[in-house]
């Protein structure tokens, strides 16, 4: 079937058809840089990256612009608290999130927009939007974009113009000085400390909404395919940035993708809860590749747990996939991951070592919405297959289901048989280390030195490492 994406404009799943035939353009919101990344900034850039990668392998060529918000309310709080300039708050936390997302693997945007380096195009949106009436001067506090001048406002967030207005003071600012209280700033004016750009209606700096409708469309151009970001974001900012593109009569995102929140012991995160958790945390005690395993394991519209018990879940199943690589390692099985190969290579029949029914039940399940879970199902059946096609010694068999599997893994940016290359805070023993035990256990058990062998086996476990015998040899996994 062809993709089906859920739009959240028009609240059901629609056939994606791009701008262009073979090319996709896709805007997310990128970070707001005031502070260093937590576990909901790695769940949305993960997602957007999975996308990102499916999209690529059926055949597309994907364009990402993915934006840095380096002039926002936050930043300038956080640069008077500490007396630095608002940029060197921006350049620190920017570096921290790009950190954090090399470590998960999270391939970069084609182009990263800053908002100071477009100041000039957000002063010509606003001075299109004063033209035609849409937007409004308050004395000493700025402009204003007038709502109700744009038919239809409120269809992104599923409300009513009327609705909004009354549950006003929720989600935006209530001033006696608006018109509406849901009008929202396009530009505030300078206040003492803040920095300031000169403009035909004075000093002052963009508002955050403006800020995206012109690095979007300067990124990208109208009518782009693609504008994604958290679920938090539907309103007021992506309904915000909606009515100022459709007031000026242009087209702007073709649909709307929107990722859901991360809980933590059933609870949204927030740092008010008290159960708000650095990524790098996260990264460091289950590994950059549990996180992402963790995040494809729950369809990006759902709210997801990600508190430390999901987290050990999710690194232990990368454990038996590190096994299960070691295993077929060992068989002599290539894991090569035919990295390069693309679906329509598979389906166009140039590729004769994959599972084609296993892959077109992958296909199938990312064409429905992105559906990881059931993508990832179809993996881990090749993997139980591979296994059992080992056990009776059908190595052919296990060569092309492994072949497929691993390769699918990729798609998604995950790898197997790595797990050394991962640092570890819980004082546990590395890959490295686990072979060199195991390989002294196999010596003693030729030399039916048993006593030696279940010493090792036992010491293995008290660190958390699981030994399996079978007819091929010896394996292990961490508990």
């Amino acid at each position: 079937m062809s993709l089906q994406i859920f739009d959240t404009m028009t609240r059901r799943k629609t056939a994606f058809v791009p701008r262009s035939p073979d090319e996709i353009s896709m805007y997310v919101c990128g970070p707001t840089v005031y502070d260093v990344p937590h576990l909901g900034h790695g769940r949305t850039a993960l997602t957007y990256d999975m996308i990102r990668r499916y999209l690529e392998w059926s055949g597309f060529e994907v364009t990402v612009a993915s934006n840095v918000t380096d002039i926002d309310d936050k930043i300038v709080e956080r640069a008077l608290r500490e007396g630095r300039a608002e940029s060197d708050v921006a350049e620190e936390f920017t570096a921290a999130y790009d950190e954090q997302m090399d470590r998960l693997g999270v391939l970069r945007p084609h182009t990263r927009p800053h908002a100071t380096h477009f100041i000039s195009q957000m002063i010509d949106v606003i001075s299109e939007l004063r033209s035609i009436g849409a937007a409004y001067d308050v004395g000493g506090k700025g402009v204003y974009f007038a709502v109700d001048s744009v038919p239809g406002y409120g269809q992104l967030a599923g409300r009513t113009l009327e609705q909004l207005n009354s549950d006003a003071g929720a989600r935006v600012d209530v001033d006696p000085d608006k018109r509406s209280p849901i009008d929202f700033a396009l530009w505030k004016a300078a206040q003492p400390g803040e920095p300031r750009w000169p403009t035909p209606w004075g000093e002052g700096r963009p508002g955050w909404h403006t800020e995206c409708v012109a690095m979007s469309l300067s990124a990208l151009g109208p009518g782009f395919d693609i504008h994604g970001g958290g679920d938090d974001l539907v309103f007021p900012h992506h309904q915000n940035e909606w009515a100022q593109v459709t007031a000026a009569g242009k087209p702007f995102a073709r649909y709307w993708v929107h990722s859901a929140m991360v809980n933590v012991g059933s609870q949204k995160m927030a740092k008010s809860l008290g159960n708000y958790t650095q990524l790098a945390d996260a990264i460091v005690a289950a590994g950059a590749r549990a996180v992402r395993l963790l995040v494809l394991q729950t369809h990006y519209r759902r709210a997801m747990e990600m508190g430390p018990e999901a987290l050990e879940a999710a690194r232990s199943a990368v454990g038996r996939l590190d096994a299960f690589h070691r295993r077929v390692a060992g068989a002599g099985i290539s894991t090569a991951a035919a990295a390069a190969v693309r679906r329509p290579d598979i389906e166009g029949g140039t590729v004769s070592d994959l599972d084609t029914e296993a892959v077109a039940a992958f296909a199938a399940a990312m064409d429905d919405d992105f559906s990881t879970p059931t993508a990832l199902d179809v993996i881990f059946r090749l993997v139980r297959r591979a296994n059992t096609s080992l056990d009776a010694a059908s190595s052919g068999e296990a060569s092309r289901s492994t072949r497929t599997a691993l390769h699918l893994l990729s798609v998604l940016g995950l790898t197997c048989g790595d797990g050394g290359s991962e640092t570890r805070l819980d004082g546990g023993l590395s890959d490295a280390e686990v072979d060199a035990l195991m390989a002294q256990r196999s010596a003693a058990r030729s030399a039916r030195d048993f006593d030696t062998a279940d010493r090792i086996r036992d010491d293995l476990a008290a660190a958390g490492i699981v030994v399996s015998d079978g007819s091929a040899g010896a394996t292990w996994h961490r508990a």
